[in-house]
């Protein structure tokens, strides 16, 4: 909300905003432009429609022929009505492409920002963003700019057609125009304030489906489902209030201006039947009265009613552009990678890489994890980081790889190229398992090949042995092209936490990092694949977060966290 407000009231932001909504408009301008041409041309095949009917009027009653003029007024309706369904058509085609290019920029921005900055946004808000925002703002451009031009042309065309028959009562059709603008600036401030609660109430009932959903077993378990079905029902009320608020606001605004235009249509029919009493003019030329006057107010209430939708466009727009605004990690290449000097590609190398901690400190707020601590970790050792939970050992790994920002100290790797400060980069010369179930629904293969995109069947075949997984993935159904569910459905939480492993080691990384990635194994199997990762050619540098101290025997040091320090313990040579 200070985003937005910030952006209305700042020039400057004002000035970013419209090249941000001219950014995304530049791709499609050229149909936009043949779409607005070709509404505007449909409001005069309509208009057209209105004058021959005053013709077939005025000839029906002196007993002409109207044959032609019936058949040139159905030829024009047909045509009209073929016109305006394909530009409907094109129109919704046009949004959603405009809406997926919003989507996936924001998408893309997402995926480049800063992990601690993306974590401070709930998912359900950040779905919320990438789809009713990006879809307000899309079917906004697409379809409500066009329309305020073809208003805007309406009125002025059908002003000039109706002032050619009478001046006074074209002059009439116009005197709503100064209220219906003073209620769409009224009603513009205080429905763009309403707009941003409709879309943040929309964001935590989306949040709470999402969560609620993910975390199924834990509503089970623990018999919440009667808490839960009520806490639905609390943010469904919430999402309706405002809802129902904005709309009370937007039907009553609306009725006042219609009752205007029907006020202006009873003085449109009273002044055309006071003029045929007279005898000035013909029963036709009243139709036609009554049909100009309606499509000189019909664009004024059209452009009160596009209020609402510039109202969305703003509010959404603020919403996105606020996620647009989060800060870019930084990916400046790593020295400690050979490429090929040709085409930039990584060449598959044998050296390993180590890291150095120096003078560490870091805290979430006031709570302090990490204070002027120091570590290194040589190339090719393996390691294991033990404490109590909460101590700071998924902390410490977050900020080797950058996904965190540490206080004050460094965090440097190394090889035998150089040394380089940890950032992004880094990430590519490491293979990560992290907590939990972290597994896609997909194909088994499709989950190993996340390591390594190119990777052939063997080679996810080769990963998956190393990681002691192949025993039971060529007892499923289609092997390694089975079809799991969400997080690992259709297999164990020790099964899915073996093909995470695979996904690790087949991107043949020289630092590998496993955060309690065996902790759904049992022993003899966590054995054999920490046999497995030390025999490993070349020999990656390993780090491993772990409870159990029974793996200390495969590990050639001990690193304990404790009173916000590190502590190194050797093991002794394997």
């Amino acid at each position: 909300m200070n985003e937005i407000k910030k952006m209305m009231k700042n020039k400057d932001e004002s000035k970013k905003y419209m090249r941000w909504l001219a950014k995304y408009t530049k791709p499609f301008l050229p149909s936009l432009i043949i779409l607005t041409i070709v509404g505007m041309l449909c409001e005069v095949l309509a208009t057209q429609l209105n004058i021959i009917g005053k013709q077939i009027i005025d000839k029906a009653g002196n007993g002409q022929s109207i044959v032609m003029l019936i058949v040139l007024f159905i030829s024009i309706m047909l045509g009209n009505t073929v016109i305006n369904i394909g530009v409907s058509l094109v129109s919704v085609v046009l949004g959603e492409r405009f809406a997926f290019g919003i989507r996936r920029n924001v998408y893309d921005k997402i995926l480049r920002s800063k992990w601690d900055a993306i974590t401070k946004y709930h998912t359900g808000d950040l779905n919320t963003r990438l789809t009713s925002d990006a879809d307000a703002i899309a079917t906004g451009i697409s379809g409500t700019i066009p329309s305020i031009i073809q208003l805007c042309f309406s009125l002025l065309y059908n002003f000039y057609i109706l002032y050619r028959y009478d001046h006074f009562l074209a002059y009439v059709s116009l005197l709503i125009a100064p209220i219906a603008a003073l209620a769409s600036f009224i009603l513009g401030r205080k429905l763009k304030k309403l707009q941003v609660k409709v879309q943040e109430s929309e964001a935590r009932y989306r949040s709470f489906f999402q969560e609620s959903l993910s975390n199924i077993l834990i509503i089970k378990a623990f018999g919440n489902e009667a808490d839960s079905s009520e806490k639905l029902n609390y943010y469904r009320k919430d999402r309706l209030y405002w809802f129902l608020k904005k709309s009370r606001m937007s039907l009553a605004a609306s009725s006042a201006i219609n009752l205007c235009f029907q006020l202006g249509y009873i003085v449109a029919f009273s002044w055309g039947a006071t003029q045929m009493y007279k005898g000035e003019i013909t029963y036709g030329t009243l139709s036609l009265f009554l049909a100009m006057a309606s499509r000189v107010q019909s664009p004024l209430l059209g452009l009160s009613q596009t209020i609402p939708k510039l109202v969305s466009i703003l509010a959404s727009a603020g919403r996105v552009i606020e996620l647009q605004n989060l800060p870019d990690e930084s990916y400046p290449g790593s020295e400690l990678i050979k490429k090929d000097e040709t085409t930039g590609e990584i060449v598959k190398h044998s050296d390993e890489i180590g890291v150095e901690v120096e003078h560490l400190s870091f805290s979430y707020n006031e709570d302090t994890i990490f204070e002027d601590t120091s570590l290194k970790i040589n190339p090719g050792d393996f390691v294991a980081i033990v404490g109590e939970s909460g101590i700071g050992k998924t902390t410490l790994i977050r900020l080797m790889m950058s996904f965190l920002s540490s206080n004050n100290g460094d965090i440097n790797f190394f090889n035998q190229f150089g040394s380089e400060a940890s950032t992004a980069s880094s990430r590519h010369f490491i293979s990560y398992v992290p907590q939990g179930n972290t597994l896609f629904s997909g194909t088994i293969a499709s989950n190993v090949r996340m390591g390594r995109s190119d990777a052939t069947d063997e080679e996810v075949i080769a990963a998956l042995k190393a990681s002691s997984a192949y025993e039971f993935v060529q007892k499923l159904p289609h092997g390694i092209e089975t079809v799991i569910g969400e997080r690992g459905h259709g297999i164990s939480e020790g099964q899915a936490q073996r093909v995470a492993l695979a996904r690790a080691l087949i991107r043949n990384a020289p630092f590998l990092v496993l955060d309690e990635a065996t902790a759904s194994l049992d022993e003899k199997t966590e054995l054999k694949v920490l046999e497995g990762i030390r025999s490993l050619t070349p020999k990656p540098t390993c780090i491993l977060i772990t409870h159990r101290r029974s793996v200390l025997d495969y590990c050639d040091r001990e690193i304990k966290i404790e009173n916000k320090k590190i502590h190194d313990i050797s093991l002794g040579d394997m």
